[in-house]
């Protein structure tokens, strides 16, 4: 037995409105395990450890539209990408996925430059294969930069915004 997409959404969706912290489902050929707030200390069993990233990051990249730009170096580039200043922080994608700035095409964006953010407050959403995955603010502050575009596919670790505390 396999467990079909819409089946694995569905399971997603009750245990993200539940206050169900685990979730473990085994058939013959499958394992999926859904864990909320993990704690920082598990390994997955046959999983090799790695660190966790930081919420603060390295300085973001340059756009993908600023590389296809003729006649620029990567020096360049990098020279004209804004970075985070010590005060501020930057918000990084948790995984690879479509970079989106509202819930629906037609929908305005949950934030510009220069919103005034909350804690728990929507940036974005990020989708992986069709599961879309609301990324919202941990920290209260004036939104100062957005670093990827409608559409992006980002990779983890990316700079998707530079929050300034105020």
């Amino acid at each position: 037995m396999s467990l079909r997409y819409e089946e694995v959404a569905e399971i997603l969706k009750i245990i993200d409105s539940s206050s169900c912290d685990e979730f473990i489902v085994e058939t013959g050929d499958i394992k999926l395990v859904v864990r909320r707030n993990a704690s920082p200390g598990y390994v997955a069993p046959g999983a090799e450890r790695t660190e966790s990233a930081p919420a603060i990051a390295a300085p973001p990249r340059p756009r993908a539209d600023a590389a296809a730009k003729p006649g620029t170096t990567a020096a360049q580039q990098a020279a004209t990408a804004r970075t985070a200043t010590a005060s501020q922080i930057e918000v990084t994608a948790p995984m690879v996925g479509t970079f989106y700035r509202a819930p629906s095409p037609d929908a305005p964006p949950f934030v510009e430059i220069g919103t005034v953010v909350q804690p728990g407050q929507p940036l974005c959403i990020i989708e992986v294969m069709k599961l879309f995955t609301t990324i919202n603010s941990e920290y209260a502050g004036r939104v100062v930069q957005i670093g990827a575009e409608v559409g992006d596919l980002v990779e983890y670790g990316r700079t998707l915004f530079v929050i300034e505390p105020v």
